[in-house]
């Protein structure tokens, strides 16, 4: 069996992320993982795809990791997160809650200052 470093995986995807490496980023995710910001549920590979690549191309997001505590399965990380709405760049501090299977992200549940909606 090997042993799946939980921090890694998720410094991993914050990577992948914010270099705009779409690939890099879905291999990070399992084929039927879950992704929850909000009132958005978004599920599977092609769904999160879609998210992703909409995010990296309009809102041009970049996430700095402030603290990051993870064991086993599971990884809970609080970061900024800086983008553009409207042509103004805006930051805010998400948490986002991990849980992991097989060295892949399989469930995420985000949440953002004040709401996890950008509007």
């Amino acid at each position: 069996m090997i042993e799946v470093d939980a921090a890694s995986v998720l410094r991993r995807h914050v990577d992948a992320f914010n270099a705009r490496d779409l690939d890099a980023l879905m291999a990070g995710f399992t084929d039927d993982a879950s992704w929850i910001t909000g009132i958005s549920v978004v599920r599977g590979r092609g769904e999160l795809t879609e998210l992703f690549a909409a995010a990296m191309a309009g809102l041009l997001p970049t996430l700095t990791i402030q603290n990051l505590l993870a064991e086993d399965d599971r990884a809970a990380c609080q970061m900024t997160e800086t983008l553009t709405v409207a042509g103004q760049e805006r930051t805010f501090f998400i948490a986002g809650f991990y849980w992991l299977r097989g060295g892949r992200i399989a469930s995420a549940k985000i949440y953002r200052e004040g709401s996890a909606e950008i509007g």
